[in-house]
């Protein structure tokens, strides 16, 4: 583990609780969350558009949920919640087979609450990366908070770091990439970096195994309207 912290502390990578720690909390996980606009992207929208995402970060949560499915033997729960209304990120949770969508959701506790309800989890048992203010109500419950840096975030990443609402910060930011460095630092901390890239790479049965389970997955869509969660149908 040592050569972990090593290699992502000279990317510039901040571990805020102890790798130890880190490491205690990810083994209890059973979902990862994840915020949207800033974290898969650099937060940037037209009119009319949405934020886009990489290639490079799609693999990383693919192999984030296989490093756990080799781990566990069981498919962990994923999943966004956005405040805006973003095509890119429920083209992305569909393609990616994650559980939950949900969008347009300007109270993000709320969404976790459903999914842990829905899921039989605890939020100790829930992973959030985030990146901004609005996200705050779920990195004050959830067991592990990953913040995505934003160079110009001088002063909110003080204030996560004062009052401990975040336990590794990345060096990357949106547009560079963070969702696979947090992929890759998590899967590292799991043990089975080599593990899982074999497995991947050669399309093993095992991989395939998960793949099957994760293709049968339904993504469900939901939105906040009048004060409450409600189902909505594709675009």
């Amino acid at each position: 583990m040592q050569d972990i912290i090593r290699q992502f502390s000279e990317l510039g990578g901040a571990f805020i609780s102890a790798p130890e720690v880190l490491q205690k909390k990810f083994n209890g996980i059973k979902a990862f969350i994840f915020d949207w606009d800033g974290v898969f992207n650099n937060g940037q929208k037209t009119a009319g558009t949405g934020s886009p995402f990489s290639e490079v970060d799609s693999m990383g949560t693919n192999l984030l949920r296989f490093s756990h499915y080799l781990k566990t033997r069981q498919l962990p729960v994923a999943a966004i919640i956005s405040g805006e209304k973003n095509e890119s990120a429920i083209s992305f949770s569909e393609r990616e087979s994650f559980h939950y969508s949900f969008f347009k959701t300007p109270h993000k506790i709320d969404a976790l609450e459903f999914i842990c309800k829905k899921q039989s989890i605890t939020p100790s048992e829930v992973a959030y990366v985030f990146d901004d203010v609005l996200d705050l109500s779920i990195a004050r419950v959830c067991g592990l908070r990953l913040l995505v840096r934003h160079k110009s975030n001088i002063l909110f990443e003080a204030y996560c770091r004062k009052n401990n609402l975040a336990d590794y910060i990345t060096a990357s930011d949106g547009s560079n990439y963070a969702v696979r460095e947090l992929s890759e630092l998590l899967i590292g901390l799991n043990g089975n970096f080599d593990e899982t890239i074999s497995h991947r790479s050669n399309y093993s049965e095992t991989y395939n195994d998960y793949l099957q389970l994760r293709k049968a997955i339904k993504t469900e869509l939901f939105s906040v309207k009048d004060g409450s969660i409600q189902a909505l149908s594709p675009f």
